[in-house]
């Protein structure tokens, strides 16, 4: 089946819930999902110089789970309870997977990838050469470049509902520092590097401060920007009070050895990490 016949019937069986219990219906779900876990398709992806969300496929995200029992999960010694299997045959796919990492079935994960011990959910999409560190979690839909290093406990929020909305985008060359909390869809550009404990939502205010004034963003750090967590003041009926804030504080230098290039920016801007 096609891609626009899989798009015809997962639109109408997002209006029509009753066609679930179709078995074309379930086919095409089950075609889609297995589509995604291939890399064969992308919940967002980048074209014509900005990223599109493809809606259609987070409808069929959202469609497996009804259409999918519930089944015991055998890992080793361990044992979980679920609608969604895992991945498997890491070793042919030339993926590096350290014992209690998990990925679920329906995410995609080039070749060169590793995890360490850390969760990513169904949809996600990670490209080669990216490092998903300890107990670092990358959710549903979330979109990671190639050669992005995710730091130690960062919680990359994922997206189903609404259908409508992004998911969490980092782009390529990324180095995301531990325990940063990046949700609501928020985008990273290419070759930004945030150190530690930078959280940013969509209400998050994204302020540069490296020049004479400052400069706004909402819900996306400009390429090669240096972040660090900040605050700013503001007014409540009970007085003046410190809200959370990413800080921009300069540039990364455009060097063609990424890893040299992120070094010096760890060292020149004194960034935790």
């Amino acid at each position: 089946m096609d891609i626009k016949a899989l798009k015809t019937i997962i639109e109408k069986a997002w209006e029509n819930r009753s066609m679930l219990s179709n078995a074309e219906t379930q086919a095409a779900i089950r075609a889609v999902i297995a589509k995604l876990d291939a890399g064969e398709i992308r919940v967002a992806e980048y074209s014509h110089a900005s990223w599109k969300v493809n809606i259609w496929i987070k409808k069929a995200v959202i469609l497996y789970f009804p259409i999918s029992e519930m089944q015991e999960i055998h890992n080793g010694p361990f044992e979980y309870f679920d609608k969604i299997p895992l991945k498997h045959h890491f070793k042919e796919k030339g993926i590096r997977v350290v014992p209690q990492a998990l990925a679920r079935y329906g995410s995609y994960l080039e070749p060169g990838v590793i995890l360490m011990p850390s969760y990513v959910n169904i949809g996600a999409y990670i490209g080669s050469g990216s490092m998903i560190d300890t107990w670092a979690t990358v959710g549903s839909c979330a979109q990671i470049g190639q050669d992005v290093h995710i730091s130690g406990g960062v919680g990359i929020g994922g997206v189903l509902e609404p259908v409508q909305a992004a998911p969490v985008i980092i782009e390529d060359h990324c180095f995301i520092g531990s325990r940063c909390i990046l949700v609501e869809g928020v985008k990273i550009g290419r070759e930004a590097v945030l150190a530690a404990n930078v959280s940013i939502t969509q209400s998050t205010k994204i302020i540069d401060v490296s020049g004479d004034k400052p400069i706004y963003y909402k819900g996306e750090v400009p390429p090669q920007s240096v972040v660090i967590p900040g605050s700013y003041e503001k007014d409540y009926p009970a007085g003046k009070f410190q809200v959370s804030a990413a800080l921009i504080i300069g540039k990364r230098k455009p060097s063609t050895n990424k890893k040299t290039s992120l070094n010096e920016a760890l060292r020149t801007f004194e960034i935790s990490i």
